[in-house]
Formats: C-alpha cells, sequence, structure tokens
C-alpha cells in the first residue's frame, strides 16, 4: 500500500514538473536543456579529446621511425585495441543506462553497486580477450596482412594489453562520473596524462632512442594515469552514491551480464565497422601507403568523432535522468536540443575539411604519396563527419533508453548485411580500391542513420518511462532486501 502510494505522489509530482516546463518560453527551455547537456557533452568531449590524442601522439612518433611500424601501429590500434575498445566500452554503456536511470530517480545507493558489479564483468571479459593480443602475429598473417608488418604488431600487441586492462576501469569510471554529472575530474586528469605523455614519448623516443618500447611505455602510463585519479575522487568524493565495497556486487549478476552483452553487441559492430575497412585495405595493392593514409583520416575522422562521442554521452545520460525521473517529454526535448546541437558542428567541420584535403597529412608523415593518396580520400572523409554528427547521438539515445539489443539488429543490418557488400562490390569488382570500400561503409552508415531517426520518431516514450521505472523499482528491492537481511543478521 505505502508503494503504492509513493508511486502515485511521485507521479503527480513528475506531471506538476511537466506542467512547469510547458510554461516556461522555448528559449527558456532550449537555454536550460543545452546548459544541462553542455555540463555532460564539455567535459566528456575533452577527455575524449585528450585521451584520443594519447593515440595520435603516439602514432607520431612511431611514425617517425619508419613507415613499416606506422602502419603495424595502425593495424593494432585500430583493429585489435579498437577490438577491445568496443566490447568494454560497449558493456560499460550498460553502466549509463542502470547508472543514469537510478540517479535520476534518486537512488543514489544503487550506484555504487552497479559499479562494482560492471567492473567484475568487464574485468572477466578482458581476460577471455587475452589470446589475441598475445597470437597477434598468426592472426594477422592468416588475415593476409604483409609478414613484416605482423610481426612489428605482434610486438606492439603484446605491449597494448596494459591498455586493454585499463579500459575496463577507465570506462566504468567514466559511466558512474557522468550519470552524476560529476565528470569536470575525468577531463582534468586527462589533460594532466596527455601533458606527461607527450613529454614521455619525447624523452623515450627522441632524446633516449628507445623506439617503439619507449613510446608504448608511455602510452601505457597515459591510460593508466587518470584510472588511478578517479577511482580515488570516487572514494572520497562521492559519499551519497559510493558506499563502499559490497558483497551485493557478487549477488545478480546476470541481470547486468545481459544487459552488458546487449550493450557490447550494439556498440562492437559500430566499432568494428572501421576496423573491417583497414583489414579490407590491407589486402589491396600497395598496402602499405593504403594502409597508411587510411589510417591518417581515421584518425582525423577519430578527432571529429571524439565531438560526436561527447553528444552521445551526453544523449545517454540526460534521456536516462529524465526517463528515471519520469518526465518522457523532457527526455524527447534533450533529444531534440542534443541532435541539433551536434549536427550543427559536424556541419562546419564537414565544410572545413571539405576544402582543407590533404594539408594535414603532412603532420603525420613526411611521405608524399601517403599525403596524396589522404587528399583523394578527403571528400569521403568530410562526409563521414557530417554523418558522425548524427548517428552516434542517436546511439547515445538507445543507451539511456535501454534499447542496445534492439540497435545491435540494426547494426548488423545496415553495416554488415549493406555497407560492407556494397563497399567489397564497389572497391574490388569495380576496382575504386580504398575509395569503393569507404563509399559502401557510409551508405551502410547513412541508411543505419535514418533508421535510428525512425525508431526515435517511433517510440511511445511515456512507455519508456514506465519500462525504467519497472527496472528501478524490481532491482532496488533486490537490493533492499539484501540490505535488510544484512541488518538483522548484524542485530
Amino acid at each position: 500500500m505505502g508503494d503504492r502510494l509513493k508511486e502515485k505522489l511521485l507521479h503527480q509530482q513528475n506531471n506538476s514538473d511537466e506542467s512547469v516546463e510547458e510554461e516556461e518560453s522555448l528559449r527558456e527551455r532550449v537555454w536550460k536543456e543545452s546548459k544541462k547537456m553542455w555540463v555532460v557533452a564539455g567535459p566528456a568531449i575533452l577527455t575524449r579529446f585528450s585521451t584520443f590524442g594519447i593515440t595520435v601522439i603516439s602514432q607520431i612518433f612511431i611514425g617517425h621511425i619508419g613507415s613499416t611500424e606506422l602502419a603495424a601501429y595502425a593495424l593494432v590500434m585500430t583493429v585489435l585495441v579498437r577490438f577491445a575498445n568496443g566490447v568494454l566500452l560497449g558493456m560499460a554503456s550498460a553502466l549509463e543506462t542502470l547508472c543514469g536511470q537510478a540517479y535520476g530517480a534518486k537512488k543514489y545507493d544503487m550506484l555504487g553497486v552497479y559499479l562494482q558489479r560492471s567492473w567484475i564483468v568487464l574485468f572477466f571479459t578482458s581476460i577471455f580477450l587475452l589470446p589475441i593480443y598475445i597470437f597477434t602475429t598468426p592472426i594477422l598473417e592468416a588475415l593476409g596482412q604483409d609478414k613484416s608488418i605482423a610481426q612489428v604488431a605482434g610486438s606492439i600487441s603484446l605491449w597494448s594489453i596494459g591498455v586493454v586492462f585499463a579500459f575496463s576501469v577507465s570506462f566504468t569510471c567514466q559511466m558512474f562520473l557522468q550519470a552524476q554529472s560529476k565528470n569536470k575530474i575525468i577531463a582534468y586528469l586527462a589533460a594532466v596524462s596527455i601533458s606527461i605523455h607527450l613529454f614521455l614519448s619525447w624523452l623515450l623516443t627522441v632524446k633516449y632512442k628507445f623506439g617503439l618500447n619507449g613510446a608504448m611505455t608511455s602510452t601505457i602510463f597515459a591510460y593508466w594515469i587518470p584510472n588511478l585519479g578517479q577511482l580515488m575522487f570516487i572514494i572520497k568524493k562521492c559519499p551519497d552514491t559510493w558506499l563502499g565495497f559490497s558483497f551485493l556486487a557478487f549477488k545478480d549478476l546476470w541481470p547486468v551480464i545481459k544487459l552488458s552483452l546487449s550493450s557490447g553487441a550494439m556498440l562492437c559492430l559500430e566499432i568494428w565497422y572501421n576496423t573491417v575497412l583497414i583489414l579490407l585495405t590491407g589486402n589491396m595493392k600497395n598496402a602499405e601507403v593504403s594502409i597508411d593514409a587510411l589510417a591518417i583520416c581515421l584518425n582525423i575522422n577519430g578527432w571529429e568523432m571524439m565531438i560526436a562521442l561527447g553528444f552521445f554521452a551526453a544523449a545517454g545520460v540526460r534521456v536516462a535522468n529524465e526517463l528515471g525521473r519520469g518526465s518522457s517529454k523532457a527526455a524527447m526535448f534533450s533529444i531534440l536540443i542534443t541532435v541539433l546541437t551536434s549536427f550543427s558542428i559536424g556541419f562546419v567541420l564537414f565544410l572545413v575539411f571539405l576544402f582543407l584535403r590533404g594539408k594535414l597529412a603532412y603532420v603525420f608523415t613526411p611521405n608524399p604519396e601517403v599525403a596524396e593518396a589522404v587528399g583523394d580520400l578527403s571528400p569521403l572523409l568530410s562526409v563521414s563527419m557530417l554523418l558522425n554528427s548524427v548517428q552516434p547521438v542517436l546511439s547515445g539515445v538507445s543507451v539511456g533508453a535501454g534499447w542496445q539489443s534492439v540497435v545491435a539488429y540494426v547494426n548488423i543490418g545496415c553495416y554488415y548485411l549493406i555497407g560492407i557488400p556494397v563497399g567489397v562490390v564497389l572497391g574490388n569488382l569495380l576496382h575504386l580500391q580504398v575509395k569503393g570500400v569507404w563509399i559502401g561503409m557510409l551508405f551502410g552508415t547513412f541508411v543505419q542513420t535514418v533508421m535510428l531517426i525512425t525508431i526515435t520518431l517511433k517510440t511511445d516514450w511515456d512507455k519508456q518511462v514506465e519500462i525504467a521505472r519497472n527496472r528501478i523499482n524490481k532491482w532496488a528491492v533486490v537490493e533492499n532486501e539484501e540490505s535488510n537481511n544484512r541488518s538483522n543478521i548484524s542485530s
């Protein structure tokens, strides 16, 4: 009876909140929502710029060691590390759904337990991924990559194991803090980390000539420094949401595993899409120049993706918070503002890089042949930036609402049944090489974007509020029962 009365009062409060929102002018609502969005998106973008910059700085220093080393590093980071990144980031995004909705519903004590459960799931997932990094050389040779590149890649891959385990801590802590809009600390730590990495990379590769080993040592330090800072911040500065380590983390793991697997499948299928592009390029003529040019383009595209992923985080947090709070109209409005803001930035970058063409290539390589190849791919790079300004935001909406399994099926259809086959036909049968493969990939991304827009527009958001409330209440009951049992035992 008490639960029903509480739910009724909560429903009345949410209705009154929405009535107040409707009375505000459109300009006030846009300004208010934009501030909430940028509280998450701003630090998230800065963090992703800094984190992505670690990879780029390493690539710049390794690129000046030799073209074979650059191609090997591109393969490891774009194929293998991105593979782990997709798995672990995708699985960690389940935490964004759970923490975001619980925080919106003011169930603060649940966040710390969710974080610990996610640590357990991601740690064992990282263990299962280890064979890929131990047997990198034979795997790449079996996939048809150049043997000299595969040998160097095998050495880099062993160093990358430290990066993979860093992801497990980094992604989960970021999701936990973002759900509470406490992610400024993440940006500060990332900025410190990239500064140290720049100095260490110069010191170890230029000053002391340690080559690949020096560059990778600096990379591992750069990924782990922010993790230690985030853990200290959570333990000391999150008293409402972090109540200490709990045995509850080992209880009812299966629901977390299922949502994590759905989240992982959704994001993996998306991130691996570019991985296929690199692998297909590795089997074409003049593979070293093609891989180097494509890796540079994907790096530039990756910088823009960091902006889009910042809005991905903002969309996920804002939608989850509003659904947890019980406001469907506020969730819809936050989606609109986030998509329009991200698209505006993407359109400006589309115009800039359409006319800039291959001039930025010389930052990454002194090879004029590679720079010319980059310039030839620039129009496709610009279109990628435009699509990337919308598609990740819509994926963030799906994370906030908990639709990861639905989007996973959309990704399979658009990317792997449409995009890749079209790319293979254009690249190989019509002899367009890298351009053809990329055009096919862009076509798949375009179809996926249209489908996500359609799903978002046709969704019954009032029903999504009900689903979120049921999920929170169901899991909160489990936590409360366990807490009561522990209290009874202690007494």
